[in-house]
């Protein structure tokens, strides 16, 4: 299986990402997604700057290089920044929203869809495909199980690939939640998110962290983890892990999963995490307290 990297969720400054994606290229990484999937106001990088980093990275590195849509747009200028990273020529493009799948179809252009993208069944998958769908990644609530039955009902599929290790990415909303819990006006936010580089945690009243706030999005409170369940994936026929981008330990969680899939897999490289939706369980059960995988959900 290959390995990616998600596009960054949080508000990092032109700084941070730099140097991210810099450390990030002497990983064993298959894959890259770049682009801002969240939030059209923030302006640290615009689209033309996400251009000029995809095609620098693309032509230094080995890795493919998929540049990713905003999720949720709100205005004509979230429509143009789409329409420009779908016009960009060059690279694969993750459509995040069925207007870049409108675009990119009516281009003629191969395209990704992101986990955004409601895809729960064999018809839908099958009908993207005909509009030039090449890459499906799995909405992040879908068990094993589930998938399993849309990818045996296929005749043919495109790659797929699996949220596997991050917050994910849960829902999102007109409202800024960010700048409501700090008692500002979203037309007046001033970027404040920037001062939480992995989100703003929210806890229940029994002091369980249940969400992560980072903007217009809500996360999940714990990352999903699905490192214990490789062998399984693999079987089941998934081609690409996707790994989401968090502020510290990157390197580890790459070489984690790298190490699996060179047949050394250790769950405890990992420890934290939760993995019920994969095994058709509440979301948040975490894998602490699932014990062995012996009901994984998934069967093949």
């Amino acid at each position: 299986m290959q390995l990616a990297l998600g596009p960054v969720q949080y508000y990092w400054s032109r700084t941070d990402i730099n140097q991210f994606y810099e450390s990030i290229l002497s990983t064993p990484l298959d894959i890259i997604y770049l682009g801002e999937v969240v939030c059209g106001k923030r302006h640290q990088l615009r689209a033309a700057d996400w251009l000029e980093l995809a095609r620098t990275l693309a032509e230094v590195s080995d890795k493919q290089i998929v540049l990713s849509t905003l999720t949720l747009l709100e205005s004509n200028a979230d429509l143009n920044w789409v329409r420009k990273i779908c016009d960009n020529g060059q690279l694969l493009v993750e459509a995040n929203d069925m207007s870049a799948v409108q675009l990119l179809s009516e281009a003629r252009l191969p395209f990704a869809c992101g986990p955004a993208i409601n895809i729960y069944n064999q018809r839908t998958l099958s009908h993207l495909m005909s509009l030039g769908m090449v890459r499906w990644t799995a909405p992040v609530e879908m068990s094993g199980r589930q998938l399993g039955d849309v990818l045996n009902a296929c005749g043919s599929k495109p790659e797929v690939e699996l949220f596997a290790y991050g917050h994910m990415p849960l829902a999102y909303s007109a409202r800024c939640f960010t700048v409501r819990h700090l008692g500002l006006d979203k037309d007046n936010c001033g970027y404040r998110c920037m001062e939480y580089p992995d989100g703003l945690p929210l806890f229940s009243q029994e002091d369980e962290k249940l969400f992560v706030i980072n903007g217009i999005q809500t996360l999940s409170g714990e990352p999903v983890n699905l490192l214990r369940h490789y062998p399984k994936l693999r079987a089941l026929g998934i081609d690409i892990l996707r790994i989401s981008p968090q502020w510290l330990r990157m390197e580890q969680v790459v070489a984690a999963f790298d190490s699996a899939r060179r047949g050394e897999l250790n769950p405890d490289l990992l420890p934290q995490g939760v993995d019920g939706y994969w095994r058709d369980h509440a979301g948040l059960e975490l894998i602490a307290r699932s014990g062995a995988d012996s009901t994984d959900g998934c069967h093949t």
